[in-house]
């Protein structure tokens, strides 16, 4: 078996993002044979050296858990809140193994979730390298207007040191007060949708994510989810492969 990266068996293992899998190293959390390590960049083989965390030894070959969720508004992306918030976990019924998500939805955001317990597709589908398409439904009050539409598109200053990508835009929808708007990006930073009508002056009413790559919400209603399909996995797999050879001189 060849080697791999402590950090990144621990992800692929479901343990947690790459990052956070380095954060519990250092901690000391985890043992290789037995020796707690605290060093990144250590290798292990998966087929001889026996590894926990927090002593609890990591099982090989755990059978891998694919799902889609519908997340509703008023619920949150972490497992446990202090203050007794229901999370998107809340919805998973009587699943025991852990799932780590692909992309955070804030509290008052709606839509697309993926969960699994497959760290290697959790950093595919969040490495901006691979720039991963997510369209979003967006109502906003107000009506956005060509110079708005062309900024949006061609990238908005959210600071000095950074100016969102180039996006899609269009208009699907006006009331007497307000604009609907789908927007599909390539990138996610933090409440970025939010921020970027914030700065033209926009608040937004609603936002609702709609598909991640091939992934969307036909016959999903708000707070169910399903489990993917072998052919769906597949599919799945085989557009992060072909998006690592489409993207590999970023």
């Amino acid at each position: 078996m060849r080697k791999t990266k402590l950090h990144k068996y621990l992800a692929n293992m479901g343990i947690d993002s790459r990052r956070k899998c380095e954060k519990l190293i250092v901690q000391g959390r985890v043992k290789i044979n037995g020796m707690v390590v605290t060093k990144l960049g250590i290798e292990i083989d998966p087929e001889k050296d026996k590894i926990e965390v927090d002593n609890k030894n990591i099982k090989k070959d755990i059978p891998r858990i694919y799902i889609i969720l519908n997340k509703p508004r008023g619920f949150l992306c972490t497992y446990n809140d202090p203050f007794g918030r229901p999370t998107i976990y809340d919805l998973l019924g009587n699943i025991e193994t852990k799932l780590n998500y692909a992309g955070r939805l804030d509290f008052d955001s709606e839509g697309l979730i993926f969960l699994t317990n497959d760290g290697e597709l959790i950093h595919e589908i969040t490495h901006p390298r691979k720039m991963i398409k997510k369209t979003y439904r967006v109502k906003v009050k107000g009506f956005p207007d060509d110079s708005d539409i062309k900024l949006l598109k061609e990238g908005v200053p959210l600071s000095a040191d950074f100016t969102t990508s180039s996006c899609q835009v269009k208009i699907l929808k006006k009331d007497n007060y307000d604009s609907i708007l789908e927007i599909s990006i390539s990138e996610g930073k933090k409440r970025q949708i939010r921020r970027v009508f914030s700065y033209l002056g926009f608040q937004v009413l609603e936002l609702k994510r709609t598909e991640i790559g091939i992934l969307n919400l036909d016959g999903l209603n708000t707070g169910q989810y399903r489990f993917l399909t072998e052919q769906e996995i597949d599919e799945l797999k085989q557009c992060f492969q072909n998006k690592g050879k489409d993207n590999n001189n970023y």
